[in-house]
């Protein structure tokens, strides 16, 4: 939680895990924007290319049920990435909810 704390993410999910959620998924996928949008008002979307940030767009669009299809090249989208698999880990997702997948 320490490093959760370090990016200002922490106490999102200590409250949103205080409220009652309708059902997992859509509580994991409501967690998972809120920490994207934090990211991006810190860091902002300079380094990040136009696919990652409509395939991203696209996997919260579709509530995080879309496949995934999000590929971190750059050095800023690697850092988000990064920030986003230590916030799922914390937050008792699987690996398998993330979007990150590149192609060949």
């Amino acid at each position: 939680m320490a490093a959760l704390a370090f990016f200002g993410i922490g106490s999102t999910f200590a409250t949103a895990q205080q409220s009652p959620a309708t059902d997992w998924p859509t509580e994991k996928c409501n967690r998972y924007k809120k920490a994207y949008e934090q990211i991006l008002n810190r860091q902002g979307k300079q380094g990040l290319s136009p696919e990652f940030l409509a395939s991203h767009d696209a996997f919260l669009a579709s509530n995080c049920q879309a496949r995934a299809e999000v590929c971190a090249r750059s050095k800023q989208e690697l850092d988000i990435a990064n920030k986003l698999v230590l916030m799922a880990m914390n937050s008792g997702m699987s690996g398998t909810f993330l979007p990150f997948y590149c192609r060949g």
